[in-house]
């Protein structure tokens, strides 16, 4: 397997994903890490990091999409960015799987725009793992790729959760829950009415209802499906009491399972290959287990299993 890198996306610079995907080739023999990006910059790092150069591919990039670009003018006009360059080599399967720490709009319409939308998925999406305080994790999609959701949409969530969660996660029949504000079917307001009534008795995944916000960490489904807003507006509440928490001093096993280095990121779902997208402060940790998380989702084929569901379905 050959997974692809963009060492000039994140907020720590090309240092720490230089070291992330040198640990990367250590723990994965047999897997080849692509380094996209910068080699002048770049050079002087593999010094800095006591890292030999001749382990990696580089594949030289000139330009880069900066957090602040806009994403659609970067990748149409940025040709030579690394994001770009990254997304040209997936697409013409010189490497298995794509991932960066940048510019997530930018990962998002390049993933849209090269490797494209399976046929029949409506939008992609992007998740985040759940842990569970009994042990274990669960996944909740979206997390901010689509604010705005239709129930059809939030019904493709569904089915793009449950085989995440089967073939990444290795969970065997997933239970997939809706999130919304009180667990009677009449609940929530019109949108998750609608997808209810979807979902309900599908055989596509194992649907058990609604779910609220107290459910998300008990053991009580293992996807959870929502819009980008609220799915968003979760995951940046739960990272800042995490924070506050261990700035306090607080120290238990549960907390530590909300690092997202422990995850290194999260895969795009409904493309037609494996695209992923880590925090934009990523550490080598993080970049490790990137990689790790690509490898998997490439090894997995799920972007192949997606493909045949949504065929038998339409």
């Amino acid at each position: 397997m050959r997974i692809g890198i963009d060492i000039m996306g994140g907020d720590l610079g090309p240092l720490e994903a230089i070291k992330g995907c040198a640990q990367a080739v250590k723990e994965l023999p047999g897997t080849e890490v692509v380094l996209i990006g910068n080699k002048e910059t770049a050079k002087p790092l593999f010094d800095e990091a006591g890292v030999n150069a001749d382990i990696f591919h580089f594949v030289h990039a000139d330009e880069v999409i900066g957090m602040a670009d806009s994403p659609v003018k970067a990748i149409s006009q940025k040709r030579n960015s690394s994001i770009a360059i990254g997304f040209g080599l997936l697409k013409e399967g010189q490497i298995d799987a794509f991932a960066s720490a940048g510019n997530t709009g930018a990962m998002m319409v390049g993933a849209m725009y090269s490797v494209k939308t399976i046929e029949g998925v409506i939008r992609p999406a992007i998740g985040t793992i759940l842990p569970k305080i009994t042990g274990g994790l669960g996944y909740m999609l979206d997390m901010g790729a689509n604010a705005d959701c239709k129930p059809d949409v939030l019904f493709q969530f569904g089915v793009l959760g449950s085989l995440y969660a089967k073939y990444v996660y290795g969970i065997d029949n997933p239970r997939v829950s809706l999130l919304n504000i009180g667990e009677e079917k009449e609940k929530g307001n019109l949108n998750t009415q609608a997808a209810y009534q979807l979902m309900e008795g599908t055989p596509l995944f194992n649907f058990i209802g609604n779910a609220e916000g107290r459910d998300l960490f008990l053991d009580k489904s293992d996807v959870v499906v929502c819009d980008g807003f609220t799915g968003n507006a979760i995951l940046k509440a739960c990272e800042s009491m995490c924070y506050l928490l261990m700035k306090r001093g607080v120290k238990d096993d549960f907390l530590n399972m909300f690092n997202p280095e422990l995850y290194g990121g999260t895969a795009v779902l409904g493309v037609n290959a494996p695209v992923i997208i880590g925090h934009g402060n990523s550490s080598a940790t993080s970049f490790l287990n990137m990689i790790k998380l690509g490898l998997n989702v490439a090894e997995s084929k799920l972007p192949e299993k997606i493909r045949n569901s949504f065929s038998l379905s339409s």
